[in-house]
């Protein structure tokens, strides 16, 4: 049985990244160490389509992860949808890795006969309730978000109630970028809850460049860092070694 966390970027944007490093090579790194990117891309009405809708898949895919364009109004349902599918996707992949081990390198979900697939699903949905789910939150706050954040807003509120209905431990931290003095700022270290958004999201000044490599740079660092404390104060959960 799985026993150790997921672990998730969800990137919220609706831009061109444009300052700083290559976040399709900072994603990949993500991927490497274990860790997830989804990437949710917000667009107005008259958006269809653009380098920035590329972007996005292509963050998503060198992550690991899910990709979801969505117009305003669809954020809320999109946000738990994306969250909850990586979650599956990665268990899943998690899963295989072990039936390949148990049963040979031909062998995944897929392959099995329906009666042997059905009971491999019903593990993966048990681990997918009980699993401790991490999620750092990227939030774009540039110009161009200010008639979105409210909503943005309301949906991780929704996450996180769709969340609590599992019996794993859901843990939340949240950064935007641009931050007011530099690329990225820390809004919440990690929580079970988001209302302090509700004193937060109205205080935030947008407006400033993309920065989104340096954002996911920063994730990166972050979990790097819960690995490390961890690791000096004894706990039972491997750390990992982190790249420059």
């Amino acid at each position: 049985m799985y026993k150790g966390k997921l672990k998730q970027i969800l990137l919220i944007t609706d831009g061109y990244s444009n300052h700083g490093e290559d976040p399709l090579a900072v994603s990949s790194l993500a991927q490497e160490y274990g860790i997830t990117v989804n990437v949710i891309g917000i667009l107005d009405e008259n958006v269809q389509s653009g380098d920035g809708l590329k972007e996005i898949e292509e963050i998503a895919k060198a992550g690991g992860g899910i990709s979801q364009v969505v117009y305003t109004k669809q954020l809320s349902q999109t946000v738990q949808m994306v969250t909850r599918k990586a979650m599956t996707q990665t268990i899943q992949g998690f899963v295989n890795k072990e039936l390949k081990q148990i049963l040979g390198d031909s062998n995944s979900i897929e392959s099995l006969p329906p009666s042997k697939r059905e009971e491999v699903y019903e593990v993966v949905e048990d681990i997918g309730e009980t699993v401790g789910l991490e999620v750092i939150i990227l939030v774009d706050t540039s110009a161009s978000m200010k008639d979105k954040l409210e909503t943005v807003k309301e949906s991780l509120f929704d996450l996180q109630i769709s969340l609590n209905s599992r019996t794993g431990e859901n843990a939340y931290s949240l950064f935007i970028f641009p931050g007011k003095h530099d690329d990225v700022d820390k809004l919440l270290d990690w929580t079970p809850k988001l209302e302090k958004l509700n004193t937060i999201f109205p205080k935030l000044t947008m407006g400033g460049m993309t920065p989104t490599g340096p954002a996911l740079r920063e994730a990166l660092n972050y979990f790097n860092e819960q690995n490390y404390n961890r690791g000096n104060n004894g706990d039972d959960e491997q750390s990992i070694e982190w790249a420059d």
